[in-house]
């Protein structure tokens, strides 16, 4: 048994210094990802922080040991999905903008392939976000989450044309 795989499952049971040495590992990853998809530093950071702890708290949930840092990359995205969407919720934009500002324009833009993003499934959403916004090769996904390189590059293809389609689909409705 690895190293890391002796710690996780040291955590499993309870052990606090084995969850440490495995947060240590990905944090620097955990918080890339939070920055890009967040954009705002707070926000990371809250959003790694919350990560953490609800990953200690319910570790023992962890099915395979092998899928720790898949696991915790889930746990960051849906974090990351409830701050966006508290986000745009809280955003109100006064009527007078909105038929002549274009930053308002680029806005909605920016929101709309957000909401198009979120609607993938956790994986292909994992895939893109490890891609675009962490720097992850296809090779490095492919480990991480234990699949073959070609179905990493094949599920990420099909959820980046699902989301063109569904863009150019909103872009269509507002004409």
């Amino acid at each position: 048994m690895s190293q890391n795989m002796q710690q996780i499952t040291l955590a499993k049971h309870g052990d606090v210094n084995a969850f440490a040495e495995l947060y240590r590992d990905i944090y620097l990853d955990l918080y890339r990802f939070a920055l890009y998809a967040l954009k705002h530093q707070a926000d990371a950071e809250d959003a790694v922080s919350e990560t953490v702890i609800d990953a200690f708290t319910s570790i023992q949930k962890l099915r395979r040991e092998e899928s720790f840092k898949a696991w915790m990359f889930k746990i960051l995205s849906a974090k990351c999905k409830r701050r966006l969407k508290s986000r745009s919720q809280a955003f109100e934009a006064p009527s007078s903008q909105i038929s002549n500002d274009n930053s308002f324009d680029r806005l909605a833009e920016h929101m709309d392939v957000r909401d198009c993003f979120f609607q993938l499934n956790d994986v292909d959403r994992l895939i893109i976000s490890m891609h675009i916004f962490a720097g992850y090769t296809n090779q490095e996904i492919a480990k991480a989450l234990h699949m073959n390189p070609n179905t990493v590059r094949s599920r990420e293809s099909r959820a980046l044309k699902k989301l063109s389609e569904q863009l150019s689909g909103q872009s269509k409705k507002e004409r």
